[in-house]
């Protein structure tokens, strides 16, 4: 455990195994009459509920200031909350493999937002691997979702918008990080107030009642928050070992994960077409690698 803990890359490995199998759990929930706000929430509260009380068990709390308050709220909404809601309204229309995919915009997002913003300066192979990438992303669109479904030009843009906000979450907890904070407690803090959005949500469109169907499916409750509540344990401190455009490559992990678990467990097809353009993306995500390397 404490090699992992100081391991970029087994931190990476299991961040993006366990991103992977989101959109297969969700998209489970969802055929089950679970809304996304629901199944969002089981996953922030799951995991900052469990990931209180490891830090309780050491000795440890949550400490608030309005510095920690922003931060929390920032990340609760445009990391999890924002992000997951997105995720699990198109999973039904794009499918769980589908939906992975664009998983691994994140990383040519995070680059693109790092660069705006002066986080990271461009190069000429930086610049390659975002071409690259995006025309990886233009042939996945097109094949709009699994083989004789095909999805709504509106959900694929509601798929595209996840990545987006992955990124932007990536870039903003560097920037803000709070000093002298580890990373569970701020998975905590934004976890749990990720919660609250979400419940607020629930209540403001009349969802709060489907809550009991989650009484029904305790299994699949018990994983997601296994998952989500592991993941995020790691989650932070990747990002401080690592910074925002190495976290960001999770993405192509759980791409590769959700791919593979729609299709096995779940029934999903998909075009040749799809796998060209999922190929594509893997020489983008290849380039970008190479050129954050060189800068580093």
């Amino acid at each position: 455990m404490k090699r992992l803990w100081h391991s970029p890359l087994a931190l990476l490995l299991v961040n993006g195994a366990l991103l992977g199998l989101t959109p297969p759990l969700g998209k489970v929930a969802g055929e089950n009459g679970i809304p996304p706000a629901v199944w969002s929430f089981v996953i922030s509260f799951g995991a900052g509920a469990v990931l209180l009380c490891a830090l309780a068990a050491r000795g440890g709390g949550v400490q608030l200031d309005a510095h920690r308050l922003r931060y929390f709220l920032v990340v609760a909404a445009v990391s999890f909350a924002g992000p997951n809601m997105l995720m699990f309204l198109a999973v039904p229309h794009l499918g769980a493999g589908f939906t992975g995919i664009m998983f691994t915009l994140t990383p040519v997002n995070t680059l693109i937002l790092s660069l705006l913003l002066g986080v990271r300066r461009p190069n000429l192979l930086g610049a390659a691997g975002i071409v690259i990438g995006f025309m990886g992303a233009v042939i996945v669109a097109t094949t709009r979702g699994e083989v004789g479904r095909p999805a709504e030009m509106f959900w694929i843009g509601v798929g595209l918008l996840t990545p987006l906000c992955l990124a932007a979450g990536n870039i903003y907890r560097t920037m803000d990080w709070p000093g002298d904070t580890g990373p569970i407690e701020l998975a905590v803090g934004s976890h749990l107030a990720a919660a609250g959005m979400l419940l607020i949500g629930t209540f403001l469109t009349g969802e709060i009642g489907a809550f009991e169907r989650l009484a029904d499916f305790p299994f699949l409750v018990i994983g997601q928050v296994v998952a989500a509540a592991t993941m995020y344990a790691f989650f932070f401190r990747l990002q401080a070992v690592g910074g925002p455009v190495y976290l960001s490559q999770i993405g192509y992990i759980g791409a590769a994960v959700g791919l593979l678990s729609g299709i096995l467990f779940l029934g999903e097809r998909y075009a040749a077409l799809t796998w060209i353009g999922a190929a594509v993306l893997a020489v983008g995500v290849l380039v970008t690698t190479k050129a954050q390397n060189q800068a580093g």
